[in-house]
């Protein structure tokens, strides 16, 4: 088997393969190959993180990765895993997206270094944006038996459904990614596709169309000879079946802008016991004798969570960097010390974006300030002033960290950054108090 296989086999990313000659075609460096991704949101999410990492595979096993950016496809949509149609997007929104999805994968793929092994991305919208009608029904539907297309899981699965049915237009999506393969074969001597394990019809049809048409054209490069080939990865889920990517806030995307850093470092530090090493192996680059270290560490000293913590930093350096790994980790021990004044304004707000929050008047605080246990009431660390006045006497109600007495009233100089005052109670229950003038 080759490295590149191996090295799935061995992290659980490997499905499967549509011919047992990949090995031995992999056997020779700087083969291409590329993977889709059609730009159908503004960010990408840690569920599109998969097909980019096994690119990332391809180039580390010393090969070149095409990332291919669906700026048609993304005009039409892929009927694979949706149960109705998407949303039909202008092209304006769809350029925008990619060019959103660049420094993702800047971050994933080298694009600097030289000969075979450098990455490239190439834009779909580039050939199908000119192809004509009667030539796509003349010469590449004609290739293209109903009978072969409507057994595809991706479209048999829609025809079943008697509301939402599917159009013709996302029908059609299987014959332009099979396009995009022949044209990638053509042109850069692409003969390997890579994709979610839902892709895997569309990817043989691509492999169909080019043994009929490359292998009978008088240009072929010797190499090619009408030969390509498909890897699929498993879609990759939770031990409780729920989608890896999700939240009780929603999704968790790759983009700084819509999760913050901080958020995205402490997804992957909750990750679940049984989730951790499986989660090591499928998103992380660490060697297999590492994980395996972790999992043995896991397993006689689960309470340390050094698996966990290994995941978080591996992740959140891969995608947003060493810089904000020490901002997110620091933020993280200051959220569990209490030590919360040495927060800046970007990481105070990050950590305490999604606590429960109330809003005063600035000028509430000034003379004698706020009575507490009056203000307590108000938020949700206490249902009465005697629930209250109960907490504060034990000593479990902190002011910015900092335990308070009975008597202690809020004042202008507990502000953190002239709007904030955090309240705490026990070791987890906060509330975030923003004062405004």
């Amino acid at each position: 088997m080759s490295c590149f296989l191996d090295e799935l086999s061995w992290r659980g990313l490997l499905h499967s393969t549509t011919s047992n000659d990949l090995a031995a075609h992999l056997a020779t460096p700087g083969r291409v190959a590329y993977c889709g991704f059609d730009p159908t949101a503004d960010a990408l999410t840690i569920g599109n993180l998969m097909p980019l990492k096994m690119l990332a595979h391809w180039q580390r096993a010393g090969h070149r990765p095409v990332a291919l950016m669906g700026g048609a496809t993304g005009l039409i949509g892929d009927p694979s895993g949706k149960s109705e149609e998407r949303r039909l997007l202008d092209r304006g929104q769809v350029e925008a997206n990619i060019a959103n999805y660049q420094a993702t994968f800047e971050r994933m793929l080298d694009f600097d270094g030289v000969g075979e092994h450098r990455a490239s991305i190439v834009n779909n919208h580039d050939w199908l944006g000119s192809i004509g009608y009667i030539h796509m029904l003349r010469d590449v539907g004609k290739h293209f038996s109903v009978n072969m297309m409507i057994q595809k899981e991706s479209v048999s699965a829609r025809l079943t459904e008697r509301e939402q049915g599917i159009s013709y237009t996302e029908f059609s999506y299987m014959i332009l990614q099979a396009y995009d393969f022949l044209h990638l074969n053509r042109t850069m001597n692409c003969t390997v596709q890579i994709g979610g394990s839902d892709q895997y019809g569309n990817i043989v049809a691509g492999i169909d169309l080019i043994r009929r048409l490359v292998g009978r054209e008088d240009h072929v490069s010797p190499d090619a000879e009408g030969r390509a080939y498909g890897v699929t990865n498993p879609l990759v889920t939770r031990s409780d079946g729920g989608k890896i990517g999700k939240s009780e806030q929603g999704a968790i995307w790759l983009d700084p802008k819509k999760t913050s850093p901080y958020a995205f470092y402490q997804f992957w530090l909750n990750t679940a016991d049984d989730d951790v090493v499986k989660f090591l192996k499928w998103f992380t680059f660490e060697s297999q004798e590492r994980v395996g270290a972790l999992e043995e560490a896991s397993i006689n000293a689960p309470h340390a969570r050094e698996a966990q913590q290994a995941l978080a930093k591996a992740m959140t350096v891969m995608i947003h960097g060493e810089t904000e790994f020490d901002r997110a980790s620091a933020a993280s021990r200051a959220l569990f010390s209490g030590a919360v004044r040495e927060l800046d304004v970007q990481m105070l707000g990050e950590v305490f974006a999604d606590v429960p929050s109330s809003s005063h008047a600035r000028g509430s605080l000034d003379g004698e300030g706020l009575d507490l246990v009056e203000l307590l009431t108000q938020t949700t660390l206490a249902g009465s002033k005697r629930e209250a006045r109960q907490f504060l006497e034990q000593g479990a109600v902190s002011v910015n960290g900092e335990k308070v007495p009975l008597d202690r009233r809020l004042i202008a100089s507990d502000l953190l950054h002239g709007s904030t005052v955090l309240l705490r109670r026990g070791k987890k229950a906060w509330h975030a108090l923003r004062f405004e003038s």
